[in-house]
């Protein structure tokens, strides 16, 4: 059985950052293809963050790049460091694996 669970969402002023962890079970985080989406207010559709590959390599929205990190470790999680965040980036954030998906932490970027 799968499971995806996020922690680490919350209320971070402009500028700040975040780490997002994904504890993942059923699946082997280290071979497996791993994503972060985000689905913001208002929007229907989720979008693609951060992906990394069974084989390590890493793709980010335009929007994140040079800002967020995608991660796993040995520990069967998944991490997404997230910095200089702004109000763009407010929204529910997901951890996928394939067809899983978690429940999602909230992330809000205001002053």
């Amino acid at each position: 059985q799968v499971e995806l669970v996020e922690s680490g969402g919350g209320l971070v002023q402009p500028g700040g950052s975040l780490r997002l962890s994904c504890a993942v079970s059923g699946i082997n985080v280290s071979i497996a293809t791993m994503a972060w989406y985000r689905q913001a207010p208002g929007k229907q559709r989720r979008e693609l963050v951060a992906r990394v590959t069974a084989d390590g390599n890493t793709n980010y929205a335009d929007s994140v790049k040079d800002r967020f990190t995608i991660s796993r470790h040995s520990s069967n999680t998944l991490y997404l460091q997230m910095n200089s965040l702004n109000s763009e980036d407010t929204a529910i954030y997901y951890c996928n694996a394939y067809a899983w998906w978690g429940q999602g932490t909230r992330v809000t970027v205001s002053s």
